[in-house]
Formats: structure tokens, sequence, C-alpha cells
């Protein structure tokens, strides 16, 4: 897709009836997956007194993130698309989605991932904890790691969502991106905390108010989101012979 294509859509468009309701869309889906995804992470801490980090630790949050994201995206699909993540809106923008549509849209996650953490602070009684690098890892192997596991989640969304060549494979698209979340967990989560979506961090920053190397959170994956968007779209979506897919999956 040559970036002539880019669809640069109207300052209006942000404000029309059905862009608001995919926003509030993504608010909730957010919010759904935060509140799920870093809430298993302080009921683990509960659990285990706050004690080391174990690998039946890291398996759980894997679980748990992946469950929840299957149920985030899945929810989404009728009415904003269901990204959950501005990294995807991101890699989706490289491909289709207009700069007015996707500021709303992360506008909107960003939003969902605060009131998600602030009501987890509330009704957990226990401090949010936000996203850093584990000892030992080093600022530069933690921001290819996001490039790197974001650009395997964007791809993925592309091959089962996007791609208007996908047919019966749409279907399995949520569980498809909950599983490539998961599996990037058991690896990344060692690490770097295997983030992948600036939303995931940025609500528990804002409530712990915990910056520390916080923009390896944005650029990694909106370098990974938008590296996968633009290759998957310039070598394997052909606009020649077929319509220009939507990316509201």
């Amino acid at each position: 897709m040559p970036i002539r294509n880019i669809a640069i859509g109207r300052p209006e468009e942000a404000t029309h009836p059905d862009t608001l309701k995919a926003g509030l869309a993504e608010f909730i889906s957010t919010l759904i997956f935060v509140f799920a995804g870093s809430g298993s992470g302080i009921a683990y801490n509960k659990l285990t007194d706050n004690g080391a980090r174990t690998p039946a630790g890291l398996i759980s949050a894997s679980i748990a993130h992946a469950f929840a994201l299957f149920v985030a995206v899945s929810v989404g699909p009728n009415i904003s698309g269901g990204h959950v993540n501005p990294a995807v809106t991101f890699g989706a923008f490289v491909g289709a989605t207009s700069p007015s549509r996707g500021i709303v849209y992360v506008i909107a996650q960003l939003l969902g991932s605060i009131v998600a953490s602030l009501l987890l602070a509330f009704v957990t009684a226990s401090p949010v904890p936000a996203f850093g690098l584990s000892a030992g890892v080093g600022v530069g192997n933690a921001l290819v790691l996001e490039i790197v596991m974001t650009f395997g989640l964007v791809y993925t969304v592309y091959a089962t969502a996007v791609d208007p060549k996908k047919g019966n494979l749409g279907i399995i698209a949520p569980i498809a991106i909950g599983f490539i979340v998961g599996a990037n967990i058991l690896l990344g989560g060692a690490f770097s905390g295997a983030a992948m979506n600036p939303a995931v961090t940025f609500g528990p920053a804002v409530v712990s108010w915990t910056w520390t190397n916080h923009w390896i959170y944005w650029a990694g994956p909106l370098i990974g989101g938008g590296i996968a968007g633009l290759i998957y779209e310039v070598v394997f979506i052909s606009h020649t012979h077929e319509q220009r897919p939507s990316t509201d999956y």
C-alpha cells in the first residue's frame, strides 16, 4: 500500500456519533482487559505476601492476560473493531485508519486503563504495580523485546482479523490474539513485563506515579506495531483485486 493511500480523514470525524460510540467501546474493552490483567498481578502478590516472583506466577499472569484479552477483543468488533491497544490502533493507521478516529481510540484506551487502575486500587486496597525492567535487563534489550513482541501481536491481528482474504479464520481472531499475548508474556514477563500495549502501562503508571523507563512501553509497541502494519499492508494485502479492508474487524 503506497503511503499516499493512508486515510487522512476529516477533523470533524472525531466528534461523529459513530466515532464516539466506538471510543466508548474501546474505553470499556480496555477497562475490562486492564482490570483483569493487572488485577491478577495484585492477587498473586497478595496470595504470596509480596514474595519473590515464581514460574507459577508468570504462567498465571500469562493465562489471565490471554483470557482477558480474548474477551476484550471479542466484545468490540461490531462497534470499534476491538483494538484495545494504541499500538494496534497505530498499526491500523499505517494501514487504513484515519488519524481523527485513531486519536479518539487512543484517548479512550488510556482513560479505560486509568479508570481500571483506580478501581483496582480501591477494591483491593493495594498499590497498583507499574511496569518496570527486571534486574540486569538493559534499556536497549527491553526496547527490542517490546518491539518484537508487539510486531508479533499486530501481525497476528492483521492476519486473522484485518486481511480481506482471512475467510473463516476471522472467527478465531480473538483466540489467536489472546494466545500470542499469553505466549509473549511467558517470555517477556521476566524481562520487561511484556506490555506490548502503551495503555496497559499508562494507567498503573498514573495511579502509582511511577515513570521510570516508561517511554520504552510507548516506543517499543508503536515501532513494532507500525512495522507490522506496514509490512502486512505492503507485502500481503493486494489493493488491486481486493477492496481495501476496514480496520473495524
